[in-house]
């Protein structure tokens, strides 16, 4: 069975930013702006602020050309309301059934959060075989997916892993079999949102994808 397309957008950029430091929708549309000139097309926003929401849907209606997600969906309800705002897929920290089961039901592609080989028997066993380690570098991050893969790889099973990925250590994760992609926050970093240092959002984007292609 072939990915959705946004999780083909992921894997074929092989890197997902992760964005909590938006307050604003017209924030969250300059930094689209700056990830899309930096060569990146895809982003998610994390439900973390009462404006998240407004900043996905700002996303949606002005800059069309970015993929762009709902993360921290911790709650059956925030599978909606992300639909609503025009989220093309979701991101969960963790690994709640019933929010899974939600966004089956609603066809929102959902990437789960596991940190066990139980979990991710949970995600197979629901259809999911695109899931997020997370924290990966506090879990044992390369240790842990080099672990993983011996018995889960041959499932077909996608791994982001998010949570202490830099860019001196990428590629050490994105050249695992097992990973579809890397996420990280460093390129949107909550500063650089604040002090809107957008320049500086496309400049780092571009050194990432330079890593990541050997350019």
């Amino acid at each position: 069975m072939s990915e959705p397309p946004p999780f083909q957008v992921i894997a074929s950029r092989k890197l997902l930013p992760a964005v909590a430091g938006l307050t604003r929708p017209e924030q969250a549309v300059a930094l689209a702006k700056a990830l899309l000139a930096g060569g990146l097309d895809v982003m998610e926003i994390t439900l973390r602020h009462p404006s998240s929401l407004d900043c996905i849907r700002a996303i949606v209606a002005e800059v069309p050309e970015m993929t762009i997600g709902a993360g921290t969906i911790l709650l059956p309800h925030q599978v909606l309301d992300a639909l609503k705002a025009g989220a093309t897929f979701g991101v969960s920290p963790g690994f709640n059934p019933d929010t899974m089961i939600t966004a089956i039901e609603e066809d929102l592609p959902f990437i789960p959060g596991v940190a066990t080989g139980g979990e991710i028997e949970q995600a197979i066993a629901m259809g999911s075989t695109f899931v997020k380690f997370f924290p990966a570098e506090p879990l044992g991050g390369i240790q842990w997916l080099e672990a993983i893969s011996g018995p889960y790889q041959q499932t077909g099973v996608r791994i982001v892993p998010m949570g202490g990925i830099r860019p001196r250590n990428l590629t050490a994760y994105t050249d695992l079999p097992i990973v579809a992609a890397a996420g990280g926050s460093w390129m949107a970093a909550p500063d650089l949102i604040r002090d809107g240092h957008w320049d500086e959002v496309t400049r780092l984007t571009k050194e990432a994808l330079a890593i990541l292609t050997g350019c």
